[in-house]
């Protein structure tokens, strides 16, 4: 049974009609919820263009053999007529993706609205079966995780078992507990109350890959944790259809023999993938890689992916999880970072699609009929949400900034609970209606989630600086340093290293918290109070180093120390040349303004001609000429911006200085 509840998603794309409806016919009613696989998106404008064209031409073969006597449109038939529903998404998505950036609303509401505009306005194929259209963007999903594995090594998977099974299965059955209360509320039986329960505890792995990628933050507390348990929440989806069949009114008794089947073949498929990754697929890409054939490499990548897929779709498993194995068995091959450069156009290609078809997929003849019912669950099912993640990940251990953002990252509902809620509906366990609305309350959850991230620096924002209650007895070394970020840990090293008394100071409680577990002392403290730097021991340091992060920042504390601690030696880290001007400007001798970026591009410059066969001598001394022209060079424009009062007022003082064959590009 749950084998054939997962089979009905495996639909092609061979009898969509491309016909056009006639002005006012309602195009064919979505069935109660829509299969969609989890995807991610990392979307521009231009992928859209992209992901529609290849998804829609790549659907074209199996719509060219639509049957003889189809109408056609504009002249064109069968084959023409797949380019013009590309060309029709492609265009609508160029139009609303940008304005949507330009908003600030990110790009997924644009992709989102395109789709929707598309299923209301359009007569193409595609508004008549989305599902058709979502199925074939499943392909997008399943290339994502396939690149997620490879940097999911076995160990590091292992690893991070007791967060997978331990912290995931905790904030699934907590979610699925307290979001099944409206739901009894609403007068569901408590069989259809737990499924919708569970089916909103589900995030949406699209979205929230989506924005740990944008952000960088997959190697981060918060990323590593929120990976792990969408992954519990991707192999949860078999055992809950195991909960539907036993949930189901009829039926339960002859279906214990099939899932225990299913069981076994899913483990068996899942022990076959194991197998062919650890001993067949590096032989594979060595003997590929040995012919020099670069699209050969590249079929060969797409081909593990598929294969994957297509075992783990034999024996009633996700297609993402099948590529997911894949991807961490290939994780410690050699060949790892070329699948992935093969694998990386083709997964970005779908993911606009995907939110297009998302967007294609909402009903709104639903929506119309159950209006105030999804206006009040949409905000009260994602606050329920959110206040159940959070609380799980504070007892799990997380800190409050790593929960909170866990909890606004995961407070969506996800694709997986369409799965759910059509199989529930099948099973006879949801009434047709609730699933609708079910379906309604995901989509849109979906389509607000991109504003998740500006509501959430809204609240961290607002929250008070954490404090820690100092003690400066010990603060008195010969040197202070401001700002113990990555300037100011490296300036401590060879100070450390000659044995010369180093305080430190910084207004960051977590990296204080940090620097304490290697044994770093840091003083807590805002560097830019005059009793704060007094009490650090500024007015006895023979030199006061300011390596703040913060341009503004740097230059309050400067100001403060040449007003209060004058006989310290001043050494200031700039973050770039304007900002070494305004430093100039406020009195800081150039030679103690040290640019973040010069010594290291300028050695890079030095490295890169000593490659091209220039001796250590010419190349040490071009660098040393390059640098002497750049600091006269940044004198003259201190002299020229020294009535400049902010950054927009120097850079309009400062006149740009053309490049020489026989001079040096200025400083950064």
């Amino acid at each position: 049974m749950m084998r054939d509840m997962l089979s009905r998603r495996h639909r092609t794309l061979a009898g969509m009609d491309l016909t056009l409806r006639p002005p006012g016919m309602p195009r064919k009613p979505m069935p109660s919820a829509a299969p969609i696989v989890r995807p991610r998106v990392r979307a521009m404008a231009r992928r859209a263009v992209l992901s529609g064209a290849l998804a829609l031409t790549s659907a074209s073969a199996a719509l060219a053999a639509e049957p003889a006597g189809q109408s056609t449109v504009l002249g064109l038939a069968g084959l023409e007529i797949a380019f013009l529903a590309a060309l029709a998404l492609i265009a609508l998505a160029c139009l609303f993706v940008p304005v949507s950036r330009a908003l600030g609303l990110g790009t997924v509401i644009g992709y989102l609205v395109a789709g929707v505009v598309a299923g209301s306005a359009l007569s193409l194929s595609f508004t008549e079966e989305p599902a058709e259209l979502l199925h074939f963007a499943e392909f997008g999903v399943v290339l994502f995780l396939f690149v997620i594995g490879l940097e999911f090594r076995p160990a590091r998977l292992w690893e991070m078992r007791g967060t997978i099974f331990g912290r995931g299965l905790a904030q699934v059955l907590a979610c699925g507990a307290v979001l099944s209360v409206p739901a009894l509320i609403y007068g569901l039986d408590w069989r259809a109350a737990m499924i919708v329960g569970l089916g909103l505890a589900l995030s949406s792995t699209a979205l929230v890959m989506r924005e740990i990628d944008e952000k960088g933050q997959r190697n981060t507390a918060f990323g590593q944790t929120a990976i792990a348990v969408l992954l519990f929440e991707d192999l949860a989806i078999v055992p809950l259809l195991l909960l539907i069949a036993v949930l189901a009114p009829s039926g339960v008794d002859a279906a214990w023999t099939d899932n225990a089947r299913a069981l076994g073949l899913g483990l068996g498929a899942i022990l076959l993938l194991i197998v062919v990754g650890r001993f067949a697929l590096d032989p594979i890409f060595g003997a590929i890689a040995r012919t020099r054939t670069p699209e050969l490499m590249t079929a060969a990548a797409l081909g593990v992916v598929v294969f994957a897929a297509l075992v783990m779709a034999a024996a009633g498993l996700s297609y993402a999880m099948g590529a997911f194995i894949a991807g961490v068995m290939l994780a410690e091959s050699s060949y790892r970072h070329e699948v992935e450069a093969d694998i990386e156009p083709f997964r970005g290609l779908f993911m606009g699609l995907f939110f297009i078809a998302v967007g294609l997929s909402l009903d709104l003849n639903a929506v119309a009929r159950n209006w105030l019912i999804i206006v009040l669950a949409v905000p009260l099912l994602v606050v329920l949400k959110s206040a159940t993640v959070y609380a799980v990940n504070r007892l799990f251990g997380s800190t409050h900034q790593v929960a909170l953002r866990i909890a606004f990252a995961m407070s969506q509902h996800g694709e997986f609970g369409f799965v759910l809620f059509a199989a529930a509906g099948a099973a006879m366990i949801l009434p047709g209606d609730v699933a609708s609305i079910a379906v309604t309350i995901v989509t849109l959850s979906m389509a607000l989630s991109s504003q998740s991230d500006r509501v959430y620096r809204l609240i961290a924002g607002r929250r008070a600086r954490e404090t820690i209650d100092e003690d400066y007895s010990d603060a008195g070394g010969a040197v202070l340093v401001v700002g113990f970020g990555r300037v100011g840990q490296l300036v401590a090293q060879p100070l450390v290293a000659r044995d010369i008394a180093v305080t430190l100071l910084d207004h960051d409680a977590d990296r204080i918290r940090e620097a304490g577990r290697f044994g770093a002392r840091v003083h807590f403290g805002d560097g830019t109070r005059p009793e704060v730097l007094q009490a650090a021991g500024a007015g006895r340091a023979a030199a006061i180093v300011v390596a703040t992060d913060d341009p503004d920042t740097t230059l309050r504390i400067v100001a403060l120390v040449r007003r209060q601690f004058p006989n310290a030696a001043l050494i200031v880290r700039a973050h770039d040349r304007i900002h070494a001007v305004r430093l100039a400007c406020a009195g800081v001798p150039t030679d103690a303004i040290m640019r973040e970026t010069q010594l290291s591009a300028l050695s890079l410059g030095e490295r890169t001609l000593r490659a091209l066969g220039y001796s250590d001598s010419d190349a040490s001394e071009t660098v040393r000429q390059v640098r002497l022209r750049d600091e006269a060079r940044l004198a003259e424009q201190t002299l020229a911006a020294r009535d400049a009062q902010d950054r927009d007022a120097i850079v309009a003082a400062i006149v740009p200085e053309p490049i020489r064959r026989d001079a040096a590009a200025e400083g950064d």
